[in-house]
């Protein structure tokens, strides 16, 4: 029942590990998507026009606002993609001493079994 237990343990800490790579993967395609973005409002002249989607809208906005609302999003998702590695990191270093656990239980069930054997 233990090692059943132990198991279950271990088969969870592996989902929520697979939880958060797909999640930081999620945020990895913002960060692409928004560092093109601001590439190309660098290239883009001073007095040009820049329009942003709100539903199914374009709305003007200015290139100044539109540059640091880029470059907000790009360091909010930095922040996010840290957290998330720590987490990934600290999920598997948790994994791994479950790992260790799992492993010294199937031993001894083994052993167990060896002596039960034995003695039939």
């Amino acid at each position: 029942k233990r090692l059943q237990a132990e198991l279950e343990k271990y088969q969870g800490l592996q989902k929520d590990i697979q939880k958060s790579v797909s999640a930081r993967q999620k945020l990895d395609a913002q960060l692409n998507e928004n560092t093109l973005v601001k590439e190309e409002l660098d290239r883009v002249e001073e007095d040009s026009k820049v329009y942003k989607l709100v539903g199914p809208v374009l709305v003007k906005q200015e290139l100044v606002e539109a540059r640091s609302n880029i470059q907000k999003r790009i360091d909010y998702i930095n922040g996010e993609l840290k957290r998330y590695d720590k987490t990934i990191k600290d999920g598997e270093k948790k994994q791994d001493s479950q790992r260790e656990v799992l492993q010294k239980l199937q031993q001894q069930f083994q052993q167990m079994q060896v002596k039960a054997a034995a003695k039939a």
